[in-house]
């Protein structure tokens, strides 16, 4: 789950899971897979990154259950695949 914050300040943890899409508009819409919509605070850079985070998170913490040796792997693999393609 990520952290956001309501324009009302208030807190709120989302399943990241449940996300559809998260658009600008200028507010931060976001809609989940039930359709209903979450704005927020965050930039939709912001959500993303979150979402990244926790994604990452994640993996490393299975990773390192099942060996120490696959975390460093497992980091590497996310890492590279939230930075894309390389471009050249």
């Amino acid at each position: 789950m990520i952290q956001l914050t309501r324009l009302n300040n208030t807190r709120l943890a989302v399943n990241s899971d449940l996300i559809k899409y998260v658009e600008q508009a200028p507010d931060t819409v976001i809609t989940l897979l039930n359709g209903e919509k979450l704005v927020v605070r965050e930039t939709t850079e912001q959500v993303i990154e979150r979402v990244r985070d926790f994604r990452r998170s994640v993996i490393i913490a299975g990773s390192s259950a099942a060996s120490p040796s696959t975390a460093a792997v497992a980091a590497d693999a996310v890492s590279a695949r939230s930075e894309g393609p390389a471009r050249g």
